[in-house]
């Protein structure tokens, strides 16, 4: 009865706008039944008469979800070389020329081959939902940007497909798929999530009780967030209630910057609040000084702030804490969040005195100032 619920709601709001509808399904891993759900609300809705159809599910060889794509209309993937190969994609202007009233797109964190209308999969539904199609789709907790050091430090692996957090942010309904750690190893042992010749390893990296557990937390907590989010905004009735904006200040470096960019945007979500990227150019990091690899990581970091929704400032100055303060004042701000000063023994004492000017100039103006580690 809850799921009959659940669809009727998706419904409802399909055909209240001309964009398409999006509802995301979130879990803490592969294999706890993300797939399958959609495809169950797939039947669902084509048993109530709703043109339904599947864009791009992969199955994984997993026989229960296979069993569920039969009496589904299923749209042919569109076929591309790539060295030398033959590979699948999901044709999105196929979609688009069919215009179904929902379609459903699998793994939204997908990398396309080369050739494909968009690099991501994420920009192909995003694509999709402006030509009015609805959409179901489905995303891993580690695939989110904002959350990409904290699933690194749980797993020590660095996942290397993301999802901007505004593409979340856009969903109409975003639903946990949650399992116990146990549950999803059972599975595992079962051979339900992988081929058994990859089982083992799955057990001793991956999917070990501990990881599972603090995944599983994450995805929980990130969900609560996100319709928190979304009940705040529908009681406001269209005002956005921002209470605070944030300023991260950021260097040329590649881990250090990506890090605060990355903190800030969670904080700013929670805070309902907007917030700006500022990086200072001093003339020892004109183009003409900068080496080529630090340009790159700064271009990187600023594209990864905007993906993020922040709004991006390069102002050009050697006097850095007079450039915050003056961009506080402008915009208001009521937090700065800044790297940990790295004080090696030439920059001790300039560091110290940078630091502390800063404090001083902030506290006078009723500011916070967070140092991320």
């Amino acid at each position: 009865m809850e799921k009959q619920d659940s669809v009727q709601r998706f419904l409802e709001l399909i055909r209240s706008s001309h964009r398409g509808k999006f509802k995301i399904y979130i879990g803490m891993s592969a294999g706890v039944g993300k797939t399958y759900r959609m495809l169950q609300e797939a039947h669902q809705l084509l048993d109530a008469g709703v043109d339904v159809c599947i864009g791009y599910v992969e199955t994984h060889g997993r026989a229960e979800t296979e069993a569920l794509i039969a009496g589904l209309p299923l749209l042919p993937r569109r076929k591309i070389f790539y060295k030398g190969k033959e590979l699948d994609e999901m044709d999105t202007q196929a979609i688009i020329n069919l215009h179904p009233e929902i379609v459903v797109v699998d793994e939204l964190a997908h990398t396309n081959v080369e050739g494909s209308g968009n690099p991501k999969r994420w920009q192909d539904v995003m694509q999709i939902l402006e030509a009015g199609i609805s959409v179901i789709s489905a995303v891993n907790i580690q695939h989110i940007e904002s959350l990409n050091e904290a699933v690194e430090q749980i797993t020590g692996v660095e996942v290397r497909e993301r999802i901007p957090d505004s593409v979340l942010a856009t969903a109409d309904e975003v639903v946990n798929i949650d399992l116990t750690a146990d549950e999803l190893i059972d599975r595992l042992k079962a051979g339900k999530v992988y081929r058994s010749d990859k089982i083992a390893a799955a057990l001793n990296n991956f999917f070990t009780q501990d990881n599972l557990l603090q995944l599983r937390e994450l995805a929980l907590k990130e969900v609560a967030m996100r319709v928190g989010k979304k009940v705040e905004n529908q009681v406001a009735e269209g005002d956005k209630a921002l209470h605070d904006r944030i300023l991260a200040v950021i260097d040329s470096s590649e881990k250090r910057a990506r890090r605060v960019i990355r903190k800030t945007a969670r904080m700013a979500t929670h805070l309902n609040a907007l917030f700006t990227v500022l990086y200072i150019q001093s003339d020892r990091e004109a183009s003409d000084r900068i080496p080529l690899a630090r340009q790159r990581y700064l271009i990187n970091n600023l594209d990864l702030a905007a993906e993020l929704g922040g709004e991006i400032r390069r102002i050009h100055s050697n006097a850095p804490v007079a450039a915050i303060i003056k961009l506080c004042e402008e915009q208001k701000i009521s937090i700065v969040c800044i790297a940990r000063p790295e004080f090696s023994l030439f920059s001790l004492l300039k560091n110290a005195i940078d630091l502390r000017r800063l404090l001083g100039k902030l506290s006078r103006m009723n500011i916070d100032l967070f140092i991320m580690s």
